[in-house]
């Protein structure tokens, strides 16, 4: 990373945090996400990457607070909406997952959006949760 410090591309920044996420190598993509926001408070990307990098750590709290961010910033972002929906899922917060996936839903209908509200239904109606 060294030789890239000067580098004030806030694109480099959230694509090489991306691809560390995607390496699991989430406190390294963790470092790159942060630049970018450091570059571009307002850029949602950066905010739903790093949301995804502190989950794969299980910072939940501050996963959850980044997919915030990034929704605030961009409402119509539904991958961030999506993302907040796993997360709250892992943290078995089904209710207000089911509600991040009818979010994300609404803006892009995926069938993995669809899938994981059904699973949250499924959940909801054998468990009574």
């Amino acid at each position: 990373m060294a030789e890239y410090v000067q580098n004030n591309d806030r694109n480099f920044w959230v694509e090489q945090g991306c691809f560390l996420c995607s390496c699991d190598r989430y406190a390294e993509a963790l470092t790159y996400l942060d630049r970018a926001i450091s570059l571009a408070s307002n850029d949602c990307q950066a905010w739903n990457y790093r949301g995804n990098a502190l989950s794969g750590m299980k910072r939940h709290a501050e996963a959850l607070a980044a997919y915030e961010k990034a929704v605030a910033i961009a409402p119509n972002y539904h991958q961030a909406w999506f993302n907040r929906g796993l997360l709250l899922v892992e943290m078995g917060a089904y209710s207000n997952a089911l509600e991040s996936f009818k979010q994300a839903m609404a803006i892009h209908l995926d069938p993995r959006y669809l899938h994981a509200s059904e699973g949250i239904w499924l959940k909801k109606k054998i468990f009574a949760i």
